[in-house]
């Protein structure tokens, strides 16, 4: 008899050994179940925020060079994309935008000829000529203001034309920076995605 209940006691202490160790096991996988679902971190890597190209695949739309010409963004597939948009009077945060993009296409160094620089321009007012020699280089092509309006995301309370954004080689609209970045930053963001990109 006395036996018997050895056995159930071994059998007991066993069972609570055994969960013991698959508890352990199971302890960091569960936290991390905890720790995305309930606590949701807000930590992140990248500085711009990363946008979903499903919901905004870049729209059809009548854009053309300055000259008239036709001309789409999908001509420049295979590239990675710097983009910003707004209308011909380019004041002092437009120019900022524009002297931004160029100098962050040169920090780059080596890889800066992976990028094209493009500002889409809402409307058909002449461009000063002063503008176009300062941002040789920059893509302009003008593309109808309410194409652009419905396509590009921005912060809440915020306009398209307050944000510089990526678009990968693929023709994906990938990345929104916030209104007046951090150049420093950016740098960082853009630099990871020349890095961890196989083309463009």
């Amino acid at each position: 008899m006395e036996t018997n209940k050895d056995d159930s006691q071994r059998k007991r202490t066993g069972r609570w050994k055994l969960l013991a160790v698959l508890t352990v096991c199971a302890a960091p996988l569960l936290a991390s179940y905890f720790t995305y679902y309930v606590i949701k971190p807000t930590s992140r890597n990248n500085y711009g925020a990363l946008i979903d190209p499903r919901q905004y695949p870049i729209p059809a739309m009548a854009s053309t060079e300055l000259d008239g010409k036709a001309a789409t963004l999908d001509e420049l597939k295979g590239k990675w994309i710097m983009l910003k948009v707004g209308g011909s009077d380019c004041q002092q945060a437009c120019q900022d935008q524009l002297f931004a993009m160029r100098q962050l296409r040169t920090m780059q160094g080596k890889e800066m000829e992976r990028i094209e620089r493009v500002w889409l321009i809402t409307d058909q007012e002449p461009l000063e000529t002063m503008l176009l020699r300062v941002n040789d280089g920059t893509r302009m092509l003008r593309a109808p203001a309410d194409a652009i309006a419905k396509w590009l995301p921005v912060e809440q309370g915020g306009k398209a034309d307050e944000h510089i954004y990526m678009i990968d080689p693929l023709g994906n609209l990938m990345m929104r920076f916030p209104k007046n970045p951090d150049p420093s930053k950016m740098k960082k963001d853009i630099g990871k995605l020349l890095k961890a990109s196989a083309i463009g």
